[in-house]
This record gives structure tokens, C-alpha cells and sequence, in this order.
């Protein structure tokens, strides 16, 4: 973790931090400091007469491809598969093409952090298809943008099938989707499904279209928080059918907004079907809801509570079977199904001899490398300075690099809770400086050995007290995503540190050492933590433990 430059090299790139000219050697640096950084991609102009299987392709712009096509059909199978970043961005993708079919499959599926852009893709295209089917499956970090997607195209159907199922804490964005197409049919089918943390933006979609037809089924089905918003969809519209079928039923939580959803269109007809059936329960908005509109049909049935209606139209829309069951009338069982079975346990099972589940405990980050203080202290470490590291790191406009950067910003900066020290680190000086400013120079730092045993059942072995088991504090690190390796370190007020030898249950042959910390006073975590949800209780009731995952650490005090 510790910085593997040299010192000429650190010297060098420190004095281009000094002269805010570190984005000129970027790649250089990002090479060479081990960083985490995005790919700059130069335009493609290769061309292309024949149809195209693209395989095992990677960080690649596709720009004024397939444009003016006729017929035929370029397939990304297993594009950008199991890879850490990928960089993809189709810009004028099959512009103005008549009858052309593109097929994305398997595209980018189990990767890490994915970035991918299609902007003005299938603009006045005529006839063919689009479909998206098992796309960014089980992606960590997906962050999908479709501007002016198939806009004033004629009957360019897109589908999306299998699309981001499984995937964690990632972003779409559908702007300006269809807008001025005619009789355009776009079909979301498990779309979001399985997903942790997944936010939807649909803004000008399907706007002054014409027989638009879109159907969304299964959509954010069985997924935790999701967030989705419908900004001016259908607006101006003209005899389109919208359906939503199972639209986030069995989600936790989350929130969906729908402003300005078919406002002074024609003839619009949109059907609400299980809308909402979240087991925990969510936010509806729909806001200027249908206003203005002529000849349309609205139908809600069985959608979900916590739905608000304001300013929407009063004709030609009806309600059936407005659910008002509490959520908690659906047992626990299912709101634990977001919590991974021995993420969280009691003090009293950490025993020699008892078997637990073991959470997957694997580091998810990509490899990134501390920076030395003499580099770091010359970079920018605020959100008020954003568009300055967007330079330094070439992230553009809306892009994933920009949005990650922020998120962790925002987190550093975030007040701390009651009781709560807490620093960022971004170098190993930095981390060592805290944990010791808060515990004394007599310190221990400890982690989890390996990820044996993560996502399987457990025998402890041995377990041992740190402090002789003494209520005491610790300062626990825990990763952020950001360019260079950055930790959230905050110490932790009235805890107990064990470490405990980690068993093959069948075997009895020892596999691993984990590290394990206890909070005793959790008075101040929300009613809604996931601690709570899996063991039930609630704030300040029980103590709640967990194990120190890979590449996560704990300090204390070193026992004398």
C-alpha cells in the first residue's frame, strides 16, 4: 500500500503538483504512483463495410461508427468482460442507419468500475433494433449515460433486458431518450434487478415523441434503496402507451419522483401494475402529473403507500387497490435478505467451537497505492475544489471519475457523528499521525489475513481479547474509491477488539485469522442500519459486531 516511487520520481511529480501541472504527465503518474485513473480515449475512425462481431475489446470510442448503415447487424458479445475500469463511449453510434440491429450481450458483465456513454446513439435512424441483454451484470460501480438516445428515429426499437441486474451503487442516466421518435418501442425488462443502490435519471424522455411505446417490467424488482427519477417523460407526447408491471416490488426502501411524467401530451395511456410493493417502505412524487394533457388514461393498481400526489390531473385517472399494509407486517425475514448473512452478529457467538456464516469479506477496490505526504499535500482535497482535480485527473463533464472523486469529498467532509473523530488519509504518514493523535504512540494496527472462509460457513478456533477485553477505543480505516488509495479512519468510542483463529468446519484445519471489533454503545446508529435489520432490536439496545474486512484495519492501544 505504501507509494512505490522512487524518490527521483516523487520529487519529479511533486514539483509538477507545486506548478498545478500534473495533468500533463497523468498517465505517466497514474503508471507509475500505481493510481487508480480512467483511460483517455482518442476517437475511432476505423471503417467498417461489413457487419461486426466485437470480442474481448476494451476501453475503446466508437465515434460516427455504423453511421448511415443499411441492414445488418454489429454484435458486442463479451465485450470488456471481468475487467477492473472500462472506458467505453459510442458517440454518433449508427446515426441515420435504416434497418441496422446492434446487440450488446454480455457486455462488460462482472467488471469493477464501468463508464460507459452513448451519446446521440441511433439519432433518425429507421427501422432495426437495439437490445441490451445481461449488460453490466454484477458490476460494482456501473455509471451509464444515454444522451439523445435514438432521437428522431422511426421506429428504432431499443431493449433492455437483464440490464445492471446484480450490480452495486451505480448511476444511469436516459437524457433526452426518443425525443421527436416515431412509433419508437423501448422495452425495460429486469431492469436494475437484485441491485444495491442504483439510481435512474430519465429526463426529457420520450419528449414530443409520437406512438411511443415503453414498457417497464420488473424494473429495480428485488433491490435495495433504488433511486429513480422521471423528469418531463412524455411531455408533448402524442398517443403514447407507457406501462409499468412490477415496477421496484420487493425493493427496500427507495424513492421514485415523477415530475412533469406526460405533461400536455395526447392521448397518452399509462398503466401503474404492482407499482411500488416495496416490502420496506419507499417514496413515491409524482408531481404536475398528466397536466395540460388531453384524452389520456392513468391507471393505478395496487401500487404502494408513502405516495404523494400533487398538482396532477384530476380526468381520466383512476386508483385501485392503494396499498396501506405496513411493511413490517412482512416479517423480517425478507427486510434481512439485503443484510449478507454474518455481516453482523452478537458478542456471545464470538466462541471457540461455534460455527458461524462469514460475510464476503473481499476487497472490492481497485488497487491503488498511497501517495507520499510531499505529493499529496500538494493536491486539492476539497469539494469546493472539484473542477480543479477533474483537470488534474482528466475527468470530464458528468463523468464517473468526477462522481466518485466527489462522493468521496462529500463523505470526508460529512460532520462527524456524536462522539466521532474522524480524518481521511491518503497517505500512510497521514494514517499513522491520526490513530496515534488519538491513542497515544503505543499502538497496534490489525486486519483480517486473508478472505478464507468469506461467504462460507465458519468454525472459530482460538479467540483472543485485545486489552484483555477491556471496554475501550479503537480507530478503525475503512477504504473510499478515489484515484490514489484513500482511508476513512474515525475512531471509535466504547468497543471490544477480538482476533480469533477461523477454522475449516469440516476439516477443523485452521484457514485464516480474523479480526473482529464490537460496538457496545449504538445509541446513535439509525433505527434503519443494517445491524438492526438483521438482528433485530433497534439504537442503543444490543451491541453489534462485525469482522475487519480485507485491506480494511483497526488501531488500539498495544497490550503491554
Amino acid at each position: 500500500k505504501v507509494s512505490p516511487l522512487t524518490a527521483v520520481d516523487s520529487a519529479s511529480f511533486s514539483k509538477l503538483a507545486a506548478h498545478n501541472n500534473l495533468a500533463s504527465r497523468l498517465p505517466s503518474f497514474c503508471s507509475s504512483a500505481k493510481l487508480f485513473c480512467f483511460p483517455d480515449l482518442s476517437p475511432s475512425l476505423e471503417k467498417h463495410s461489413k457487419d461486426v462481431n466485437f470480442a474481448f475489446y476494451l476501453d475503446r470510442n466508437f465515434t460516427n461508427y455504423g453511421s448511415d448503415r443499411l441492414a445488418g447487424l454489429d454484435s458486442f458479445k463479451n465485450y470488456s468482460e471481468n475487467d477492473n475500469v472500462v472506458v467505453d463511449s459510442f458517440r454518433r453510434y449508427s446515426r441515420d442507419s435504416a434497418g441496422h440491429k446492434d446487440q450488446f450481450s454480455n457486455y462488460a458483465s462482472a467488471s469493477n468500475v464501468v463508464d460507459q456513454s452513448f451519446n446521440t446513439y441511433g439519432g433518425a435512424a429507421t427501422g432495426g433494433s437495439g437490445n441490451f441483454n445481461n449488460y453490466n451484470h454484477e458490476v460494482n460501480v456501473p455509471n451509464l449515460r444515454f444522451t439523445s438516445y435514438s432521437d428522431d428515429s422511426n421506429g428504432h426499437g431499443q431493449t433492455f433486458t437483464h440490464y445492471t441486474e446484480e450490480t452495486n451503487a451505480g448511476q444511469q442516466s436516459f437524457s433526452n431518450y426518443g425525443k421527436n421518435g416515431n412509433g419508437v418501442p423501448n422495452d425495460f425488462t429486469s431492469y436494475g434487478k437484485d441491485s444495491n443502490v442504483m439510481g435512474s435519471d430519465f429526463s426529457g424522455y420520450g419528449k414530443t415523441a409520437n406512438g411511443a411505446k415503453d414498457t417497464f417490467t420488473s424494473y429495480a424488482f428485488d433491490s435495495n434503496n433504488p433511486v429513480n427519477g422521471f423528469k418531463s417523460y412524455g411531455d408533448g407526447g402524442n398517443a403514447a402507451v407507457d406501462s409499468f408491471s412490477s415496477y421496484r416490488d420487493q425493493s427496500n426502501v427507495g424513492d421514485s419522483s415523477f415530475q412533469s411524467y406526460a405533461k400536455s401530451s395526447n392521448g397518452a395511456k399509462v398503466d401503474f401494475d404492482n407499482y411500488g410493493q416495496s416490502f420496506n417502505e419507499g417514496t413515491e412524487k409524482f408531481t404536475g402529473y398528466g397536466q395540460g394533457a388531453d384524452g389520456q388514461s392513468i391507471g393505478f393498481k395496487i401500487y404502494g403507500r408513502n405516495t404523494t400526489f400533487k398538482d396532477y390531473t384530476k380526468k381520466g385517472v383512476t386508483f385501485s387497490r392503494y396499498s396501506n399494509e405496513s411493511s413490517t407486517a412482512l416479517g423480517k425475514v425478507v427486510v434481512s435478505k439485503w443484510v449478507e448473512p454474518g455481516k453482523f452478529f452478537r458478542e456471545k457467538m464470538l466462541k471457540r467451537g461455534m460455527v458461524i456464516p462469514m460475510p464476503d469479506i473481499k476487497d472490492k477496490m481497485p488497487a491503488r497505492s498511497f501517495l507520499p505526504r510531499t505529493i499529496l499535500s500538494k493536491i486539492p482535497f476539497s469539494s469546493s475544489e472539484i473542477d480543479q482535480l477533474k483537470r488534474i485527473f482528466h475527468a470530464g463533464d458528468n463523468s464517473t471519475l468526477g462522481t466518485i472523486m466527489l462522493d468521496a469529498l462529500k463523505e470526508c467532509e460529512r460532520p462527524p457523528s456524536p462522539g466521532e473523530t474522524k480524518r481521511c488519509v491518503g497517505s500512510a504518514e497521514d494514517m499513522v499521525d491520526f490513530a496515534t493523535s488519538v491513542l497515544g504512540r503505543n499502538v497496534e494496527v490489525r486486519t483480517t489475513q486473508n478472505v478464507n472462509g468469506s461467504k462460507k460457513n465458519i468454525m472459530l478456533g482460538s479467540v483472543g481479547k485485545i486489552n484483555g477485553g477491556k471496554v475501550t477505543k479503537s480507530v478503525s480505516c475503512h477504504q473510499s474509491l478515489y484515484p490514489y488509495l484513500l482511508y476513512y479512519c474515525h475512531s471509535v468510542p466504547k468497543v471490544r477488539v477480538y482476533e480469533a483463529d477461523i477454522l475449516d468446519p469440516n476439516s477443523m484445519e485452521k484457514i485464516n485469522h480474523g479480526v473482529a471489533i464490537c460496538h457496545l454503545d449504538t445509541s446513535s446508529w439509525s433505527s434503519g442500519h443494517g445491524a438492526f435489520l438483521a438482528l433485530g432490536s433497534g439504537p442503543g439496545r444490543i451491541e453489534v459486531c462485525h469482522w475487519i474486512f480485507e485491506n480494511d484495519m483497526t488501531w488500539t492501544v498495544a497490550d503491554s
